[in-house]
């Protein structure tokens, strides 16, 4: 190696170190603040992260339902036919509504003068942290958010002390993403 090429060298070396030294300072941060933490990855709504309960143990209308209810005062149901739904207290709801029902489309939110679903009677506890499922159906709760979802059409219902809302049906956000970009990961 030449005396040029190693002069040479060492200065881009030398220039190097206290540009990326300089960063080092510059980026620092002042008082002993904590640099900025990236963002959490998304929360999925899929109940399938909930432990199943047996189906049997939730029938009711001679086995043509499955019925549940949750700690906030929901009856929900899974019906043979395909069709699920959950009636009660929907915080924040459009128009006041008391039913949110899907299947075997895309769900949607009714204002009822009665709870729909009283045919079944008391309907049995449904666990926090677990899940009932029905052929593409699975409907679940935390014991504060009640989430139902039909896998076949990506679509369901989230129902929340934050907010009631339709999930987008069709559409699987852990799937359908822009080219380039991952749903865990900003």
């Amino acid at each position: 190696m030449g005396v040029l090429t190693r002069l040479l060298a060492g200065v881009i070396g030398v220039a190097g170190a206290a540009l990326f030294g300089g960063a080092a300072v510059a980026g620092a941060q002042p008082d002993g603040a904590q640099p900025a933490q990236p963002d959490p990855p998304p929360v999925s709504h899929s109940v399938n992260v909930f432990a199943p309960v047996s189906l049997p143990e939730y029938a009711v209308m001679d086995g043509q339902w499955y019925a549940f209810a949750t700690p906030d005062g929901l009856t929900c149901v899974l019906q043979r036919s395909g069709s699920y739904g959950c009636s009660g207290p929907l915080p924040g709801a459009p128009n006041g509504a008391n039913l949110v029902s899907g299947g075997p489309g895309v769900p949607g939110f009714a204002r009822t003068d009665g709870d729909v679903f009283a045919v079944v009677g008391e309907a049995k506890l449904l666990p926090p942290g677990s899940r009932i499922s029905y052929q593409t159906v699975s409907c679940g709760t935390d014991g504060t958010v009640t989430t139902c979802e039909d896998s076949r059409i990506q679509s369901g219902f989230v129902i929340s002390p934050a907010g009631s809302y339709i999930i987008n049906g069709g559409r699987n956000p852990l799937l359908d993403r822009p080219e380039g970009t991952n749903p865990f990961f900003n």
